[in-house]
């Protein structure tokens, strides 16, 4: 069948209609999950993101670096965001949900692998359908982000908030990768070949993130940065 013939078709049987209001009504489902996760979080005060694999487990060096990170922010007041799923996202709200602090969960659903960890508030679990809706939420809400290793979705939250930062649409906030043997091979290459070689971005680009390898190296550029604010939470 030609494609003039699948576009008659569809007109025949009424489908093509039904594709188009599918399509309109969707527009209402995505409003409801961005007035939902606006009216929740605009009430949890300061956090910081912890963003890695789902994939990592608990005997990991990350894991454990992870939950620490988590710790320490809630212990000078911060609330921990995560993707809420497990790995690197379950141990940054264990360490928050363990140390006493405010510990949220932006989950996905996803066919497979991603489920909400048991160290989530459950007042601060949120559920989404759509990842771009997620990423917002994540860039409204987060004072700071602190990434480790991770596959894809770790390397689109990561560049999602570098491009922003770099183009002006958000204001400049945290961002602090851990883990020199993870990561170190991605820097090269933004300063060897898409900085020295091609000339895509900056010099100063560079400097929008900050590469450490403990968690308390971590947290420690998050609460310097803060230094010259009046933070307070409001929880």
């Amino acid at each position: 069948m030609t494609s003039e013939d699948k576009i008659r078709s569809a007109f025949e049987n009424k489908t093509w209609q039904q594709i188009k209001v599918t399509d309109s009504w969707q527009i209402f489902k995505i409003m409801a999950e961005f007035v939902d996760g606006f009216e929740k979080l605009a009430k949890i005060g300061p956090c910081v993101s912890i963003f890695g694999s789902a994939r990592t487990k608990p005997d990991s060096k990350y894991y454990q670096i992870a939950s620490e990170v988590g710790r320490l922010l809630t212990e000078r007041g911060y609330g921990v965001i995560t993707g809420g799923g497990p790995g690197i996202m379950e141990a940054g709200n264990k360490g928050a949900y363990e140390a006493g602090g405010k510990s949220v969960g932006l989950n996905i659903e996803l066919p497979f692998e991603q489920f909400h960890n048991r160290y989530i508030d459950r007042d601060k679990l949120l559920e989404f359908d759509y990842f771009f809706i997620r990423k917002v939420m994540f860039m409204k809400y987060s004072q700071g982000y602190i990434g480790l290793p991770g596959g894809f979705g770790t390397m689109d939250e990561l560049f999602e908030a570098l491009t922003l930062i770099q183009t002006g649409k958000i204001a400049k906030f945290p961002i602090v990768l851990i883990g020199k043997d993870y990561w170190g091979g991605l820097i090269n290459w933004l300063r060897n070949d898409m900085l020295e070689k091609e000339h895509n971005i900056k010099e100063e680009d560079l400097n929008l993130f900050r590469l450490v390898d403990t968690a308390e190296e971590a947290a420690e550029h998050i609460f310097r940065f803060y230094d010259k604010y009046v933070l307070k939470p409001n929880f």
